[in-house]
C-alpha cells in the first residue's frame, strides 16, 4: 500500500450503519419500493423484480434512517456481501437481511462502493473473526470492523471515475443491445407475422390461416436441426473445471439474449466421455425441462446439458431468424409442454409444430436487415466480457494501490 494511504474501519468513515428491521414487510401490489436481496447483484441495483409496501409500513421500516441517494446497501445473507449505491430520487425502504451504510464526507461514495466489492474486503466479509470458519450471516460488528483501504480523497475520486467509466460503457452496451433486439423483433413481426410488406398482394388459405401467395407451411424440423446435450459424470474431477462453457438453465435468460459465460465448465475429456457435444457459435438453446421456455443464443462454441435443446438452421435461415422465430413460438411451446413432475418440451413438441415460410428471396431480404443487428449484439456482448474482465482485474489493484491512477488511465486509453 502506498505510504500516503491509510486503512480505516468501515464505522470510522461512515455516518450511519443501520441494520434492517427484522420483520417481513407488508407486501402490496404497488406503493413504496422495498429493496430485497435479489435486487442487488454485481454492484448494481436491479429492479427486474420489484416489490412494494404501503406508506404506513414504509414509515415503520425507516424509523432509524430514511434511505437517500448515495447511501450504500449491503446484503447480510443469501447472498452475503452484495452491495449497491442508491440513486437520487428513489423512495424506498429495506426488506430483510440487508444493511444501510451512509458514508461520511471523508470518503467518496462511489469509491467505497468499489472498495467493498474488492477481493481484499470481500475476503474479510467471508471469514468470521479470523478463525477461518465461513459465516452464513454478516453480523453488524463484523461489518463495522471491515478494514477499508483509504487513499486521499482526490485519489479515491479518480479511482472511482476509472472504474465507473468501465461500468458506464458496459451499461451502454447493455442498453444498446435491448434496443437492437427490439428492432430485430419489430422487423420480424412486421414481415413474418403481420405480413406488412405483402398486404397489397394475394393471400391464400393454409392450415395456419391466410398467408401471402407463394409462401408455404413447413414443419419446424424442416428448418432447424435439433441438437442434444449431456452431463459428464460429476464424480470424475477430470471432467470438470476446464475451459469449455457448459450451458444449463441457470445460464439462460440472465439479462440478454446472448450467453457468453456459464456457471460450470467442463474439459475436453468430459466432452468425449459423455453425451454432450460442442455446439456451433450462435446456436439457439431452449430449456426443455425445469425452467421450461427459457431460451437464448451462445456467443461462442459451448456444450450444454440434457435439459436443453440446441436449434441450428438447416438451410437459408440465419441463426438470428431462428432466434426470432422461437421468440414467437415460445408461448405455444409452453402450453404444449407436459410432464408428471415438471412440464417438459419433447421432440414431439417440435414434430407437431408448423410455421409459415416465405420464398427464399424474401428470407434473403430480411436477413440483410436483421443479421447486422445480431452481429452488433454479439460484438457488444463480447466487448462487455473484455470490459468486465479489465474492471475485475483493475478493481483490487487500484483499491490496494498496486496499480496507480495514471497507469490505469493509460490502460483504458486504448479501448475507451
Amino acid at each position: 500500500m502506498p505510504n500516503n494511504w491509510k486503512t480505516h474501519k468501515l464505522k470510522e468513515i461512515c455516518d450511519l450503519i443501520v441494520d434492517c428491521p427484522h420483520s417481513t414487510p407488508k407486501w402490496k401490489d404497488s406503493g413504496v419500493t422495498v429493496l430485497r436481496s435479489n435486487n442487488i447483484r454485481n454492484g448494481k441495483l436491479n429492479f427486474e423484480k420489484e416489490s412494494y409496501t404501503d406508506e404506513e409500513h414504509y414509515k415503520q421500516r425507516t424509523r432509524r434512517a430514511i434511505p437517500k441517494g448515495g447511501d450504500l446497501v449491503i446484503t447480510r445473507e443469501a447472498p452475503m456481501g452484495e452491495v449497491c449505491m442508491l440513486p437520487e430520487g428513489l423512495k424506498c425502504c429495506l426488506g430483510q437481511r440487508m444493511v444501510l451504510i451512509r458514508p461520511s464526507s471523508k470518503v467518496d461514495n462511489p469509491f467505497l462502493l468499489y472498495a467493498i466489492q474488492a477481493k481484499e474486503v470481500q475476503n474479510q466479509i467471508m471469514i468470521y473473526e479470523g478463525t477461518g470458519s465461513t459465516v452464513s450471516n454478516l453480523r453488524i460488528p463484523v461489518l463495522e470492523a471491515l478494514d477499508i483501504p483509504f487513499p486521499p480523497l482526490p485519489e479515491q475520486q479518480a479511482i472511482a471515475s476509472i472504474l465507473s467509466s468501465l461500468d458506464d460503457k458496459i451499461e451502454l452496451n447493455l442498453q444498446m443491445n435491448k434496443t437492437l433486439e427490439e428492432m430485430a423483433m419489430t422487423l420480424y413481426k412486421h414481415w413474418f407475422v403481420d405480413f406488412g410488406p405483402f398486404k397489397d398482394g394475394e393471400f391464400v388459405d393454409s392450415e395456419l390461416g391466410l398467408i401471402p401467395e407463394g409462401w408455404e407451411v413447413k414443419g419446424i424440423l424442416e428448418i432447424v436441426d435439433l441438437l442434444s446435450g449431456g452431463t459428464p459424470k460429476t464424480t470424475m474431477d477430470e471432467y470438470w473445471n476446464g475451459d469449455i462453457c457448459w450451458v444449463s438453465a441457470k445460464d439462460i435468460g440472465n439479462g440478454g439474449l446472448y450467453i457468453n459465460d456459464t456457471e460450470k465448465k467442463i474439459t475436453e475429456l468430459g466432452v468425449s466421455k459423455s453425451a454432450t457435444k460442442i455446439l456451433p457459435e450462435d446456436t439457439v438453446i431452449l430449456v426443455a425441462r425445469g425452467s421450461v421456455g427459457k431460451y437464448g443464443m451462445i456467443a461462442k462454441e459451448m456444450a450444454m446439458n440434457q435439459s436443453c435443446y440446441g436449434l441450428f438452421a438447416k438451410g437459408e435461415y440465419s441463426q438470428g431468424l431462428v432466434y426470432l422465430m422461437f421468440s414467437e413460438l415460445i408461448e405455444q411451446f409452453k402450453r404444449m409442454a407436459y410432464g408428471s413432475v415438471f412440464d417438459t418440451i419433447t421432440t414431439s413438441t417440435f414434430k407437431s409444430t408448423n410455421v409459415v415460410v416465405p420464398p427464399t428471396s424474401i428470407i434473403e431480404n430480411l436477413k440483410r436487415e436483421i443479421d447486422p443487428l445480431f452481429d452488433q449484439l454479439k460484438q457488444n456482448v463480447l466487448e462487455n466480457e473484455s470490459l468486465m474482465a479489465l474492471r475485475d482485474t483493475l478493481l483490487p489493484k487500484l483499491i490496494s494501490g498496486e496499480v496507480r491512477v495514471k497507469e490505469a488511465e493509460q490502460s483504458l486509453a486504448s479501448i475507451m
